[in-house]
């Protein structure tokens, strides 16, 4: 199990918090420190089930600076999204926590990460 995280949002110190309580066996990964490739963004993203716009945070930034909110939420526009994800992190929703049976939620209820304890 592998958890991506920022340190200085609340959900992920809450979500390690409670993997931590639990007694669960994990990794930590600083994702703004150690930047996922866009085949890693690629692999979580079929593990979550979700397209990159569903894992943007669009309020950001980096997200008005790109106009993400104007770009289209399609098939042939996936890549763009991916490469504006690899290129900007603070734009993924976080934390993402991969779970033991191949699947990844995004936690940021205590609720989602307890149901990725029990994959």
């Amino acid at each position: 199990m592998e958890i991506w995280i920022n340190p200085a949002c609340s959900k992920c110190r809450s979500a390690v918090q409670l993997l931590d309580a639990e007694g669960a066996e994990y990794t930590v990964r600083r994702y703004l420190e150690d930047v996922p490739s866009r085949d890693e963004i690629r692999a979580v993203l079929d593990r979550l089930g979700l397209e990159p716009w569903d894992i943007t945070r669009t309020q950001e930034v980096d997200a008005k600076e790109l106009g993400l909110k104007e770009w289209p939420r399609e098939a042939g526009s996936r890549e763009r999204w991916i490469t504006a994800l690899a290129g900007h992190p603070k734009l993924i929703q976080r934390p993402i926590i991969t779970a033991e049976d191949g699947t990844a939620v995004v936690a940021r209820t205590e609720e989602a990460v307890r149901d990725a304890l029990g994959r």
